[in-house]
């Protein structure tokens, strides 16, 4: 059995260690040693990295067995090895999960809201807590009694207990390892079963600062960061509210008033550019019904673009046969063709199906409803047999109306 070094002490970096066992994992070489103080993967905390006699250790778990496996780079010349562990990645984990710890009691404490779950990510902590919704008022009342806590420096115990202890020592949740189990207590705030590392004293942390929070499965998932997180995410939010304010020749304060300001100028110049879109559709619209063709009773207008917007075509479309007796076919021209299709209430025919029925025969895709259709997927060389089956379509359909009405339907012929 593995000796954890990572328990007795977790400031500890370097350590020798003799290799009891070699392995292969992922094809990657991995050892087994007699004692680490590389954290495996465990308990929601990501494992630690460093270095085995040069080789790198990128991934430490724990097996079924209770092995303690070091996935390496390379394959160490030695049996007798030198352990060194990142301390940067280490320290991070330390403060963020003491940082958890705090901030869960804290929880606790103005909101009677237990954590559930956490996960420690490579760049923000999530809790998620029992509390239905997530109230600002709530969240800062917990970030302030974590930081007095933080601010208090209060020290930092190990407690190694048995199980049938837990319960006079009035721990936070409980816990379902047999044996000696290790309890963290920060004095006088909280004691909860836990096998990670943590720091000595509170004042190490620095800060917790909560992010954000969302409604996850009927409770607030909190999202935060702590300690060297926390600075790195100030500094970063700082310099983007400064290049934002200087963009602007503002104050950051003034940032969100002038956001607002600019949102609500945006909204009305959106809805005058949509006014003057509508305008310039209706315009055009009755520019393409003048140059209309009269084909066999039907007002035709057939028209090819290319730079127009599918939507936009639909429109204009919509547009032109709100007069009646008329059919549009219009088309948007660039890699492929796409072709829109209208007509008017008293025009006969089912566009959606003329769409269906003329792909079926020349190739390409689309449908719609009966008053308007769209297709797609056209190659350029097809574009106008395509509007040629497709007037044809409505023409059948405009003459078989007229001849079961024997010519008085009224549509002009």
């Amino acid at each position: 059995m593995t000796r954890r070094l990572y328990y007795e002490n977790s400031y500890l970096l370097e350590f020798e260690a003799t290799i009891v066992e070699h392995l292969e994992v992922k094809e990657k070489p991995a050892v087994v040693l007699d004692r680490t103080a590389f954290y495996p993967t465990s308990g929601g905390q990501p494992c630690d990295t460093g270095t085995l006699d040069g080789a790198r250790v990128e991934i430490v778990e724990e097996d079924e067995s209770g092995r303690i496996v070091h996935v390496l780079d390379s394959r160490p010349t030695r049996d007798g090895v030198m352990g060194a562990v990142d301390w940067e990645r280490r320290f991070d984990h330390m403060q963020q999960h003491t940082g958890q710890h705090i901030l869960s009691q804290a929880f606790l404490g103005v909101a009677r809201a237990a954590t559930l779950s956490f996960h420690l990510g490579q760049e923000t902590y999530t809790i998620d807590i029992e509390l239905a919704q997530p109230d600002p008022a709530l969240l800062r009342a917990a970030e302030n009694a974590a930081a007095q806590i933080i601010f208090d420096d209060r020290p930092v115990h190990i407690l190694n207990v048995k199980r049938e202890e837990l319960a006079a020592l009035g721990v936070r949740k409980e816990s379902q390892r047999e044996g000696e189990i290790r309890v963290i207590d920060i004095e006088g705030f909280d004691r909860s079963p836990c096998g990670g590392t943590h720091v000595g004293r509170c004042g190490e942390i620095g800060v917790v600062f909560i992010l954000g929070s969302e409604r996850y499965k009927g409770g607030t998932r909190v999202e935060f960061v702590c300690g060297g997180r926390a600075l790195k995410a100030f500094r970063k939010d700082h310099e983007v509210l400064r290049e934002l304010a200087r963009l602007h020749s503002a104050h950051p304060h003034e940032l969100a008033a002038l956001m607002e300001k600019l949102l609500q100028e945006r909204s009305g110049l959106l809805r005058e550019k949509k006014s003057l879109e509508n305008q310039i559709l209706e315009l055009e619209a009755q520019e393409l019904l003048k140059s209309a063709d009269m084909r066999d009773g039907i007002l035709a207008v057939r028209r090819d673009f290319g730079d127009r917007k599918i939507e936009g075509l639909k429109i204009l479309a919509q547009k032109i046969t709100a007069s009646p007796g008329t059919l549009v076919i219009l088309g948007t021209v660039q890699e492929a063709a796409q072709l829109v299709v209208a007509r008017s209430q008293d025009v006969p025919g089912d566009c959606g199906a003329a769409i269906r029925q003329v792909a079926g025969k020349l190739g390409g895709r689309g449908g719609g409803k009966p008053e308007l259709a769209q297709a797609g997927g056209i190659a350029l060389p097809a574009l106008e047999e395509w509007s040629r089956a497709l007037m044809e379509y409505f023409r059948t359909c405009w003459h078989e109306k007229h001849n079961r009405s024997g010519g008085q339907d009224g549509m002009p012929d």
